[in-house]
């Protein structure tokens, strides 16, 4: 039976989010299944073999409130996997998740989002989501089509939409409070300039406003320019946490360095 435990701390404690000795494994078929029947029928039989991946391993980070932290690393590191825990939509197979206060998650582009409905219908759904009453919603509608930039597509289906138009409504729902601690998870990397610009300043005021920020980009800059901590992410392995700027240029480096070894391999 596997241990797990995510839960609400105290609020008398020192961390806003306190990740202790987490690992998430996952199991994953060995041969690829084309199509459900063929899948059902293997597994019926007992034919289906799997074998298991671990997505976080031994993790541990503690976050006081206010602070700003990145976790970087490359594609398939775990960066999403240890937002999805602390969001409690996982749940670790050991360690604990302990986490003080609202959350808001910014975690995939699209989630929670019907694309069949309207932006304004998605509004309400991710505002019921999210735990608000429709009067609350109705309170906040104007400044979140405001924020959006919306307001000429409020009743078209959302399946029209780019990703930065999604990306826009998402964040805009997302932040129409200032939760305790908000998630954000590379969403910011689709749209035009001068709306990921408006996001970044939204989030700063929300940083001084005492909101705890968890950020995942690829981009360092950005990164600098909002956290001043980080954790470094390899294969679900911690690498080194601690002040962005050192977490960042380390990482960096090492990856400056890794494509200099894969350049002098070729031929």
């Amino acid at each position: 039976m596997s241990e797990n435990n995510t839960e609400i701390m105290n609020t008398d404690n020192e961390y806003i989010v306190d990740v202790d000795n987490v690992t998430v494994r996952f199991n994953k078929a060995s041969e690829k299944i084309d199509n459900l029947k063929e899948y059902v029928v293997k597994i019926l039989k007992r034919q289906l073999m799997f074998q298991e991946f671990i997505a976080l391993e031994d993790v541990s980070l503690k976050i006081k409130k206010g602070e700003a932290w990145a976790i970087i690393g490359t594609n398939g590191s775990g960066k999403s996997t240890l937002l999805k825990v602390i969001s409690r939509i996982l749940k670790p197979y050991k360690g604990t998740v302990k986490t003080n206060g609202t959350i808001a998650s910014l975690i995939e582009l699209g989630a929670g989002i019907d694309p069949k409905l309207t932006a304004r219908e998605n509004i309400y759904l991710n505002g019921c989501i999210l735990g608000h009453s429709r009067k609350f919603i109705d309170e906040k509608f104007d400044q979140i089509v405001e924020f959006s930039e919306l307001e000429e597509f409020l009743d078209s289906p959302v399946k029209n939409f780019s990703s930065g138009m999604k990306s826009r409504l998402g964040f805009s729902v997302a932040t129409m409070i200032e939760p305790d601690i908000l998630i954000v998870d590379e969403v910011l990397s689709v749209g035009d300039v001068l709306f990921r610009k408006k996001c970044m300043n939204k989030m700063n005021e929300m940083l001084k406003n005492g909101t705890t920020l968890l950020f995942v980009s690829h981009n360092m800059d950005q990164v600098k320019k909002l956290c001043n901590k980080g954790i470094w992410l390899n294969k679900g392995k911690v690498i080194m946490q601690g002040d962005i700027d050192e977490v960042a240029d380390e990482y960096t480096n090492t990856i400056e360095k890794r494509k200099e070894e894969e350049k002098k391999k070729k031929p």
